[in-house]
């Protein structure tokens, strides 16, 4: 059987998803992993991987128990040789003879004889397509069409014995790309894009295609969630072109550890989920693998019925209202009509938009996306008692922890002051809070003031509001509010007025709306704009929220695709304000995932020029957990860097170091490099592609030995672990990328 792939045509407008504004999840052929189905209808599975040497089979069964024991439904285990792949058996009849039935898969990568060895005992053989079959050289080649052919010709004599072997044993395969191995080959035609990354495994699908072998589960991992998400939407677009179904497995590689690698792992694997794709996943993070798995249950039960008895075992039982979708509303008509989508989701590309002066701060064109946060009665109070000399500073975000152990800053871009009391006062009470805020020279970033009408905004505007922030709702008083936005457009006059539309629905009714298409709030904030360009005002910034996730996503994605129909370029602040007061409990891992993908997945596609957060139910973050939560959103994006960042793989049995340590140590001493990217690799297998994309690199070259990079390039082989960090900072002192810790602030 011979298939046959078109190249990839960045021109071309595949559809990646069956609706980009309501859940439908891609339907794909069932893969049997093991006793499990992946794909299809079944739920949405849960896996890791061991952190032990493989021929350490007694530390391998227990690891893999401790996994299963938290949830987990399937187990990686890295094989790096034949010896490795047998010993397999070993560690399958150890767990089954502790009554632990687990589906198990082999890692492999850069040896075809391990992964034959592999199937014998292992459900699934994972493969890396960039090197199964090449060993990575960096290797600057011109390949003519017939040289490539030839190259495909040698990958299939590699690959066919595997496909074979699995046919004959129920084996399944998974094509796992990954962006930082990606061949020679690839590489010279394509370059580490999204569409090398597909071109990479539709290789090796063409192969299976031809010999009849269809168990394959495909993933397309990368470090940075722009490129894992772009990758995984070209290949379900490219595949679904073929009529291919195959099931997906999902993760950002290399995510770190602690709110950064869980906040990166919402991003990406989240709002690929959100759109349907993602059939199973894996939260990569630099810990003890069991802490990957209430993670990854919590994203997954968003999509779909989780076992009680995982939740159980993942500790993840508390109640989360609204955000667990174990139905999503269907449409109430079987057609809806098409909304539009303007978005190229290949490619990241940032919207077109005006820049708003506001205060010292400015908002939209190529500026970085801001960060706005209520400016509370205790931030207020602190900044009251800075100004006398007593309390703490406000930018001293990482509080009584050293400050080399850098945390994103704790104080926002801009205020936005309003008072509860507000309506009872006339505007007074806004108007106050305004006037003594501007007296405090501690606090000097530009406010704006929660209005609702021309009276409190004359009021707040004299007492020295450097903006204005009005809302618009979805109710039966819109049109009354629409017509007070010119008088709050002339009164605002030179300075910035934000418009927010506010969705006044109950979670339910508002998922419903999400079902049918029906995004009030856009339509109200798209009226609202046009009265304002009719008025003049181009210092105009619009923004609107939901009590969900899937709301607040797809209303602002509409939301810029209808400013875009209309020629309008105002920026789009992009506000998190999920629960009302009386909402129960809820895990704080839960909001930080809801947040991450309101705002994450919007970033990634270029959408937002101000981010807030601001939660509203029983469970609280302080004032400063919200801003400090928004800059490491902004940070896992690629938005804007606030602090180090750092590339850091999960640890498996190749790992020559102790990485979870070796990581907190390397975070003490750099963290503080704003801008700066640090790649922290266990062993080769993704270093050279990942350290590419990396400024500085640490990757373990033999057992406790390190070789250290710039970029891509080695500058120093074979240093002693014990000696490693220091090295690393002498370095980054030599490339002039060094800044002392005091020098921060």
């Amino acid at each position: 059987m011979s298939l046959q792939l078109e190249k990839s045509d960045p021109g071309v407008n595949l559809p990646y998803t069956a609706d980009p504004y309501r859940y439908v999840r891609r339907k794909t052929r069932v893969v049997r992993v093991g006793d499990i189905g992946v794909g299809g209808d079944n739920p949405i599975r849960v896996q890791s991987m061991t952190t032990t040497d493989t021929m350490d089979t007694e530390g391998t069964i227990a690891e893999s128990i401790r996994l299963v024991e938290a949830g987990c439904e399937i187990v990686r285990i890295t094989t790096p040789t034949a010896k490795d792949a047998e010993n397999l058996k070993n560690i399958r009849a150890g767990l089954e003879a502790r009554g632990v039935r687990v589906p198990l898969v082999a890692d492999i990568h850069f040896n075809p004889n391990a992964a034959m060895e592999a199937a014998k005992w292992a459900d699934k053989v994972r493969i890396n397509p960039g090197n199964f079959a090449d060993a990575k050289k960096f290797a600057v080649l011109e390949y003519t069409d017939d040289e490539y052919q030839r190259e495909l010709e040698r990958l299939e004599l590699k690959f066919k014995p595997l496909l074979l072997r699995c046919t004959q044993l129920g084996r399944s395969i998974r094509i796992g790309t990954n962006h930082g191995s990606l061949s020679d080959r690839i590489m010279n035609r394509f370059g580490d894009t999204p569409e090398g990354m597909v071109e990479s495994a539709l290789e090796f699908t063409m192969i299976a295609e031809r010999y009849d072998f269809h168990d394959l589960i495909f993933s397309m991992k990368a470090s940075n969630p722009k490129v894992m998400i772009q990758a995984y939407r070209l290949l379900a677009a490219r595949l679904d072109a073929q009529g291919l179904n195959y099931p997906f497995h999902l993760g950002v590689t290399e995510a770190g550890n602690g709110e950064d690698g869980r906040i990166k792992s919402a991003i990406g694997i989240a709002s690929l989920l959100e759109d349907g794709i993602g059939d199973t996943i894996r939260v990569s993070l630099t810990e003890d693998p069991e802490n990957e798995i209430p993670v990854a249950l919590r994203i997954a039960r968003r999509y779909t019925p989780v076992a009680s008895h995982l939740l159980e075992l993942g500790k993840v039982t508390e109640p989360m209202p609204g955000l667990v979708a174990t139905e999503w509303p269907q449409p109430q008509t079987e057609n809806l009509p098409p909304l539009p989508d303007p978005r190229d989701p290949y490619h990241f590309t940032r919207r077109e938009t005006s820049e708003v002066q506001l205060g010292k701060v400015k908002i939209g064109g190529e500026n970085v996306p801001q960060v706005i946060a209520a400016l509370t009665d205790g931030r207020l109070t602190q900044a009251q008692k800075t100004a006398h000399g007593a309390g703490r500073v406000l930018t001293l975000a990482a509080g009584s922890k050293p400050k080399t152990a850098k945390l994103a800053p704790g104080e926002p871009d801009v205020y936005l002051v309003y008072e509860a009391e507000a309506k009872m006062s006339g505007g007074q009470a806004v108007a106050k809070k305004v006037a003594i805020a501007k007296t405090i020279p501690t606090l000097k970033q530009p406010l704006i003031a929660l209005v609702e009408n021309e009276a409190e905004a004359k009021a707040v505007l004299d007492a020295g509001a450097d903006g204005l922030y009005f809302e618009v709702g979805n109710v039966a008083d819109t049109q009354a509010a629409l017509r007070l936005v010119a008088g709050q457009a002339q009164m605002a006059g030179n300075k910035p007025l934000f418009i927010h539309a506010t969705n006044q629905q109950d979670l339910a009714h508002e998922l419903e709306a999400v079902a049918n298409h029906a995004f009030t709030g856009v339509e109200t904030l798209v009226k609202a704009a046009q009265i304002c360009a009719s008025e003049n005002a181009t210092n105009l910034i619009l923004s609107l929220s939901g009590r969900s996730a899937a709301y607040t996503l797809r209303a602002n994605r509409l939301l810029a695709a209808r400013l875009l129909e209309k020629e309008l370029k105002y920026p789009i602040y992009l506000a998190v304000l999920p629960y009302s007061a009386d909402t129960p409990s809820i895990a704080s891992d839960d909001l930080l995932i809801d947040a991450s993908l309101a705002i994450g997945a919007l970033l990634t596609d270029g959408i937002g020029d101000a981010v807030s957060i601001d939660y509203m139910g029983q469970t609280r973050l302080t004032s400063e957990q919200e801003v400090q939560l928004a800059f490491n959103i902004l940070q896992a994006a690629g938005s804007r860097s606030s602090k180090a960042d750092f590339i850091a793989c999960p640890s498996c049995g190749r790992t020559l170091f102790d990485l979870q340590s070796t990581t907190e140590r390397i975070k003490l001493r750099t963290g503080h490099l704003v801008g700066v990217k640090i790649a922290v690799m266990g062993c080769i297998v993704n270093g050279l592609g990942e350290l590419a994309d990396a400024d500085f690199g640490y990757m373990g070259g033999a057992p406790d030995k390190v070789n250290l990079f710039v970029g891509k390039t080695c500058v120093e082989k074979g240093v002693p672990t014990e000696r490693a960090t220091d090295r690393l900072v002498e370095i980054i002192k030599e490339h002039g990328r060094w800044i002392e810790p005091d020098e921060q602030d």
